[in-house]
């Protein structure tokens, strides 16, 4: 029942992205509300799958958080991009960060739900995944990708908006806000999961791939903070920055899965 609710968010966030497309094309404001509302819509119906996904994890005898495998990660990926554009970019007024991040969160989902390759059952955890760490550590390490990634996209409509100083900044506040709490958060995802690695395997660090692109991940958002304090504001190099820096974001969640590790989804 779960995966049906969580597919059907695979449409509602592609509607809302073809109307706030409508809206950029148009620069009617009403489209902009219009596809808003689709994105709440949506989060609702994806809060509720998850909600409902975990129910039937206990009602199967497993009991856990829906966090633990890939299909789940997904999910909740998906869940943190439209959550962070609902926080960061409710007022952007024509759109234009719609047409960006929805895109993401509806192909994250149709990955997710459609893919051939992809197991979406619920799956008991493995021994090292049976620690009250995981929720903390997958939580905000993917509230921290999600918060970058919508920096990226701030960074990408910075250097695409040719209009007014006003207008740039607005978008430049936006930028900082997301980048700062993706810095906070990812910080905390990193240091929560080498607690929980001394737990699970006896060692706090053992540049295993995914940590390591999470360092590099960090260190590169790292920079993009501090070129913003040494500029004075958030400038064209900063915006470039934090694109640069999403690269390393989806290597680090995707790239590293097709590698030997600790850390790769099943």
């Amino acid at each position: 029942m779960n995966t049906t609710v969580l597919a059907s968010v695979t449409f509602i966030y592609l509607a809302s992205f073809l109307v706030f497309l409508m809206a950029e094309v148009s620069g009617k404001g009403t489209w902009a509300r219009s596809g808003r509302m689709i994105v709440i819509t949506g989060f609702i119906f994806q809060t509720a799958g998850i909600a409902l996904r975990w129910f039937e994890s206990h009602q199967a005898g497993i009991g856990h958080a829906p966090l633990s495998n890939f299909f789940e990660s997904l999910v909740f990926f998906s869940w943190a991009v439209a959550l962070l554009y609902l926080l960061y970019a409710w007022k952007d007024a024509k759109g234009l960060i719609g047409v960006f991040a929805m895109p993401v969160a509806s192909l994250l989902m149709a990955y997710a739900s459609f893919s051939p390759t992809i197991d979406t059952r619920i799956q008991p955890l493995i021994p090292a995944l049976k620690s009250n760490w995981l929720i903390i550590h997958v939580v905000t390490c993917f509230l921290g990708y999600a918060a970058f990634f919508m920096a990226s996209s701030f960074g990408i409509v910075f250097l695409m908006v040719k209009g007014s100083q006003e207008n740039r900044g607005s978008i430049g506040d936006m930028l900082e806000k997301s980048l700062k709490t993706g810095f906070i958060l990812f910080t905390f995802g990193i240091v929560t999961g080498s607690v929980w690695a001394h737990y699970a395997w006896g060692r706090y660090w053992g540049w295993d791939p995914k940590e390591t692109w999470a360092l590099i991940t960090w260190l590169i958002y790292a920079a993009a903070i501090h070129v913003r304090i040494r500029d004075g504001s958030v400038s064209r190099r900063v915006a470039f920055m934090t694109v640069f820096g999403l690269a390393s974001v989806l290597f680090t969640y995707f790239g590293v899965n097709y590698l030997p590790g600790l850390h790769s989804y099943q």
